[in-house]
């Protein structure tokens, strides 16, 4: 295997890269939102890059049509992107505030363009394909700090208090084959997830890393999938995915790692408090790391000395 390593954000990166030109943002932006714009030159990019506060750094934002459009790559689920939408838009309206000359204090209402926040996912978990952040759902009803007047047992939101921020994040899953509609009407973002699961499934497979990163561009210029990028940045392409860290791998590792300790632990378990809750606990850990049903049986058979129509009933038994 080669010491060379995949870059834990080589997704991210890769999606930077395709989408930083203004006419497949504003393919994007009309993909989500239904519209057919056609003017990219429409658009103001108003991405944080490298930002000296708090090192905030966004993968793409833009003005266009009264919107203050917010997408960022997500190879995790992460439900906190809510709460680092509020830093971006907070940093980004300020910017559009001082740009504009906009007095805050004026008694005049400023009007200030609609935020949308779309987190688009392509991790390894098989999740819906849309759902719902909000920052709310990080608070609690009764708060962590209190008015001493207001009696202990009696909850803020009872006077009348809903929460004063809120952020809503809309998560897609742009896995390859999910939000088909989505990807038909962003033909960049279909390839962009074309070219991603070739990554993946070479990587799976045990080729070295670097046969895996020159295999991925050379299928996806072979079948029309990102030929502008994958011939203009090859190299570049190539640098995003092999670098210090080998996600892909590691998450993988990690899997197995899961996988060992938790056998071990449900087979223990299965010699302590009854050999039916080792098998349960076994088929469980193996279905959450998302394991073949083949080698879910195979497993069994191995702990447990099942024979294949035992393990066979056993995973029907669970369903």
């Amino acid at each position: 295997m080669s010491d060379t390593q995949v870059n834990p954000k080589f997704k991210d990166s890769l999606f930077r890269l395709i989408f930083r030109e203004k006419k497949e943002l504003l393919s994007l932006y009309n993909a989500i939102n239904g519209s057919d714009y056609q003017n990219p030159e429409e658009l103001v990019v108003n991405t944080l890059e490298d930002v000296v506060y708090m090192g905030m750094k966004n993968d793409v934002s833009f003005l266009f049509a009264d919107h203050l459009n917010l997408y960022e790559a997500q190879s995790t689920v992460n439900p906190n992107m809510p709460l680092r939408g509020i830093f971006y838009f907070a940093r980004l309206y300020k910017g559009i505030v001082e740009e504009l000359g906009l007095d805050i204090y004026s008694r005049k209402q400023l009007y200030l363009p609609k935020p949308v926040f779309a987190v688009f996912y392509n991790g390894m978990k098989n999740l819906e394909e849309r759902r719902i952040l909000k920052l709310s759902e990080s608070f609690s009803d009764y708060g962590d700090s209190r008015d001493p007047r207001i009696p202990e047992q009696t909850p803020l939101l009872s006077y009348g208090f809903p929460p004063a921020l809120e952020c809503t994040a809309i998560m897609l899953n742009i896995n390859y084959g999910h939000n088909r509609e989505l990807m038909e009407r962003c033909k960049k973002l279909g390839e962009y997830a074309f070219f991603v699961e070739q990554v993946r499934k070479l990587m799976y497979q045990g080729i070295s890393l670097d046969a895996a990163a020159y295999e991925a561009i050379r299928i996806s210029i072979q079948h029309g999938v990102l030929t502008d990028i994958l011939r203009k940045h090859r190299a570049e392409v190539k640098d995003l995915i092999l670098t210090e860290y080998n996600q892909e791998l590691h998450i993988k590792n990690e899997k197995n790692i899961s996988y060992e300790e938790g056998v071990q632990e449900g087979h223990q378990q299965g010699v302590q408090e009854g050999r039916q809750e080792g098998i349960i606990a076994v088929i469980s850990i193996c279905r959450e790391i998302n394991m073949e049903e083949s080698q879910i049986l195979e497993k069994l058979m191995e702990k447990f000395s099942l024979s294949k129509e035992e393990a066979k009933s056993c995973l029907k038994e669970m369903k």
